[in-house]
Formats: C-alpha cells, structure tokens, sequence
C-alpha cells in the first residue's frame, strides 16, 4: 500500500511497554477469536471446536454488563521498541486515520449522521479494558463496552509465521475488520445478535450462527473500507488486493479446522468459511456500498 504522507490518527492510545493487571477474561473479537483458535489448536486443545471457553460469549465484546477496569499504563519510551515496531505503529495509526476519514463519509452519506470512530489501543501482553482483561493470546479485538479496538503490535509476526498471511492490505484488513465490529455497534447491530445469542445460550449452534453473521458483516465492512481507500487515494494495488484475499483465505474455520485436525465441524463455526470470509470482503471491496451488507437477510445456507 501507498500510504506516504498520510495523516496518522490522533485517536490513539499507546499501552506499549506496560502489563495490566487481573484475570484475563475471554473477550470476543474477530481476528482476536482466530489467533485464539490456533494457538488451541497448536497447545492441544479441542481443536476450536467450541470457542465458548476462549471467547467467554460474545457478550463480553459487546460489553454486556462488564464493568469499566482501571488502566494501568505508563509512558511510552520509543526507544525500547525496535524500528520495525514503530513502523507498525506508525502504520496502525495511518490506516486509523483512514478508516476514521473514509467511515465519516459513508455515515454520511447513509444518513446515520455523525461518525463516533473507535479508539485505537496499542498494548503489550495484556491490558485492562471495559470487557475484561484483554490478552495479546486472543489477538486484536474490539470492545463494545469502551468503543476501543485493542492490538498487540506482534500480532502482525504471528499472522506471518503462524497463519501465512503478510503484506500491508492484509495487516490493516485485520484493523478494518475490528473497526467493522464498532460500525455494527453504531448501528445497532452488535447488541441485537448478542442479546440473540444470549438468549440461546453462548455454546449454541444457534449463537455460533449469529457469530459467523456478524464476523462475515465486519469483512464486508473492512472491504468496503477498502474500497473508498482504493477510490479516494489510490493506495492499492492488486498484490494489496491478493494478500488481504489470502488472509481472509487463511483465517476461514474450515481451513483452521482442517489443518488443526484433518476434518471440519461446520456447526462449530463461528467465523465463516474461507470461500465465505474472502466472498464477503470482495463484496464489500466492489461495491463500497455499505447496504449490500445484508449477512443477517439471506438464509444461512446461502452466505
């Protein structure tokens, strides 16, 4: 991605280089679900047959109850982090700003009025939020009870070796992503599956469903964003468009599932499909038009 002299987002909370504190508490969260997924799988685990234990409920993300946690922090030093560190920063607040700029338009001109953007957090190993303990082990995710998105800068290295996936459009696919999870809170859409999901109880097949509808509706929104990103600064190229499509390939439950265990449980997804997760990020990205976003219309079968 062609990203010189954009505009880094003032909306930015640097954690870096200090822990929270407390238990860590499962934390729902898209791309966050997924490292978790594989590192069950790599430890042995039950393969992320049932991601109820990791993620605590979804509710958790939507911050159904949770109350606010104090944050403990201290002041960044820039010089404890590598170079390549503080490009990553540098480049997670860029595309910050990006979705910031981009997104305030499309409300706009949807007619839901002012854009509230999330605030990004940069932590390291785990920090408190308004969901609980977040932890670098469950990747980045999005907090509904504060309307922060959290990463863990290294992240982006356990994407490389561990998922297959680099390359600029498919590192900040995974902020878009987590951003579309807030675009869902904006509009309501968050807080009506999770009451859903709730009601069927967390572990459901019904409740993974919900879930897969709404991490398949955050793709969409990340490739709509990508969309306007493309449309208004001309910053991608087909490589970008490749490598944000493999990652989507990467991440889909089914791949996970199969390479984990050989076999598939599709009752147990709650991500999507590979074919699934790249269909709807392509979908939003050629169309940008955030309506087609229709993942909670069309029956389940046919997502």
């Amino acid at each position: 991605m062609n990203l010189d002299g954009r505009r880094e987002s003032s909306n930015v909370e640097d954690r870096r280089g200090s822990r929270g504190n407390g238990t860590k508490l499962g934390i729902g969260g898209g791309m966050g679900a997924i490292l978790a997924l594989v590192l069950t799988m790599c430890m042995g685990g039950n393969g992320g047959i049932d991601l109820g234990s990791i993620l605590g409920g979804l509710g958790d993300m939507g911050g159904m109850g949770m109350s606010q946690q104090t944050t403990n922090t201290t002041e960044v030093d820039p010089t404890q982090f590598s170079e390549e560190e503080q490009e990553l920063a540098k480049f997670s607040r860029v595309i910050e700003g990006s979705t910031e700029d981009i997104w305030a338009q499309v409300f706009q001109n949807n007619g839901y009025g002012q854009y509230t953007p999330p605030t990004l957090v940069l932590y390291t190993g785990s920090t408190s939020t308004a969901c609980g303990q977040g932890s670098a082990a469950v990747g980045p995710f999005y907090c509904s009870g504060d309307q922060k998105l959290y990463i863990d800068l290294s992240f982006f290295s356990t994407m490389q070796q561990t998922l297959g996936a680099s390359g600029d459009l498919a590192y900040a696919y995974v902020i878009a992503h987590e951003v579309g999870h807030h675009i869902e809170y904006l509009t309501g859409i968050l807080d009506k599956a999770h009451q859903e999901m709730s009601r069927y109880g967390s572990n459901s097949a019904q409740a993974n469903e919900i879930s897969v509808r709404l991490e398949l509706l955050a793709d969409f929104y990340a490739g709509v964003w990508a969309h306007y990103e493309k449309k208004e600064f001309g910053s991608i190229n087909d490589k970008d468009l490749r490598d944000a499509i493999n990652c989507a390939h990467q991440i889909g439950d089914d791949y996970l599932q199969k390479n984990a265990r050989g076999y598939a449980v599709p009752e147990s997804f709650t991500h999507g499909t590979s074919e699934q997760r790249m269909r709807w990020f392509k979908k939003g990205y050629e169309t940008g038009d955030m309506r087609q976003g229709n993942t909670f219309q069309v029956p389940y079968s046919s997502l």
